[in-house]
Order: C-alpha cells, then structure tokens, then sequence
C-alpha cells in the first residue's frame, strides 16, 4: 500500500477496506500492532510533543480522520482516497467484525458507558463479540497498579482488538506504553465513539461530518473542554497548510531547474 507523507506524517493511504485488511493480516499472524488515527489535533501536538512523535514513528499503520486531512491532501496533489475514523469504524466494520467473530475489548469512558455502547452494537450486529469493557480510574495511565488490573484483565480476556477511548494523546500514549505487555494483535484509540455509540454523547448529522464541520458540532456540545483545541490549537493547521503548499511548490521548481 502507498503512503502520503504531510505535515512529517506518513499516512497509509487506506480505505475502510484497506483498513480491513490489516486488521485481518495482523490477527491471522498474531502479531502485536497498533493503529492511529491521526486527524489535525494530532498533527498539532505533533510539533511539540516528543513521546508523541515516537508513538507514531512505532505505528502499524496510520489513517487520516478528518475531513481537512483528505482536503489537504487533495491540495497537495498527493490525494488520500478515504476518511478513516474512529468513531466509523463499528458503522463501516461491525458486520466483518460480527462475521469473523473477533474478540473485541473496550476501554475507557465513564463507568458503564463502555458497556452500553456493547449492548447498542449487539442490537446492531447480534453476533458482534464483545468479550470485556472497562472503565479505567480518573488518571489511570499514571497509576502503576491501576495499569497492572487492566493489563491482566486484557491478558486474561485474549482480545483480537483492544478499542481505547480516553482522548488523544492519552489514549495513543497508553497504548503504546503498554500495547507489548498484553499482547493483543492490534490496539485502536478511538476517542468519544464509546460516547457516540452508547448515546450518551450526539454525533454530529452526516451532513456536517462530511463537510468538514464535525468540529463545530463538537465545540457547540462541550464549548468549555473544547474551546481551546478548535480555536486556538487546530488554527495552527492553516499555517502547517501554506508550508506545505511551499515546500511542495520548492521540489516543483527543482525538478524544474
């Protein structure tokens, strides 16, 4: 499969079914591997953050999640076919999962939201095969025995794919801190999807989603946890753009020359 690199990121240039594939791949050979699903608060924290920077250069794949992403992409003459993100994937992949009866686990959010998320899915897809859902304690990812439970719960359970939802970067950080220790073949941080499909959080309509506004909604939900990310932190992604746009223009003129 080919690969995009901006913004300093190799992306996959995946579809739901490229996506697929991988998984299938890795579960069949039991490999242990981790998937991101980079959108543009992750290319923001990239520039600043070094574990972030190693959690992505150590991925088994990335995907774009994100309209601006695939825009960009466009932009840059280097198109990416698809938006892959988290909070799709039980839309897209919830029969192939149901029909391959992989074992699924689901971590984070509040207590019990995991769990309604489970019983939505199975009214959804009745095959789809949940086999454990957690959720941790408020700053889990520092508490070393807190971290050991979910570790042995994980080994214990013997999932194929891990889904941990508790916001990015934390939730990629844990993942990959830890993806070794329980060794399931592939691990996914899929952020609010846990919220979106228990219904205790309302996604934004298709319409907004596939128009690049999904932020907007998000903001106008949760405008004090959220405010900062999508009017200060994401508005650094014009700038990242327009170097892009130069850098790419640079190599034209060289291959010019």
């Amino acid at each position: 499969m080919s690969q995009v690199n901006m913004f300093d990121v190799n992306f996959d240039n995946y579809d739901f079914m490229d996506l697929l594939d991988y998984i299938d791949k890795t579960i069949q050979e039991r490999n242990q591997s981790y998937i991101l699903t980079c959108n543009v608060d992750h290319v923001i924290n990239l520039r600043k953050d070094k574990e972030f920077q190693t959690v992505y250069s150590k991925a088994g794949a990335v995907v774009a999640d994100g309209m601006p992403l695939i825009w960009a992409s466009k932009m840059l003459g280097k198109p990416l076919k698809q938006k892959v993100s988290g909070a799709d994937l039980f839309n897209r992949l919830g029969n192939a999962f149901e029909q391959r009866k992989y074992r699924l686990f689901f971590l984070g959010s509040a207590e019990g939201v995991a769990e309604r998320a489970a019983m939505n899915l199975k009214t959804a897809h009745p095959g789809i095969n949940v086999v454990g859902c957690y959720s941790p304690s408020y700053g889990f990812e520092h508490n070393e025995e807190e971290n050991e439970r979910i570790i042995e719960m994980l080994t214990e359970c013997q999932p194929d794919i891990v889904f941990v939802g508790v916001g990015a970067p934390k939730q990629e950080k844990w993942i990959y801190r830890h993806y070794t220790s329980y060794q399931a073949p592939i691990s996914i941080g899929v952020g609010a999807t846990f919220d979106f499909l228990s219904g205790s959080v309302k996604r934004a309509p298709s319409f907004m989603q596939k128009t690049g506004f999904e932020w907007f909604w998000r903001l106008s939900q949760e405008p004090g946890r959220l405010w900062k990310r999508y009017l200060v932190d994401d508005a650094q992604f014009l700038l990242l753009l327009l170097k892009e746009l130069r850098k790419r223009d640079k190599v034209k003129e060289g291959g010019l020359e």
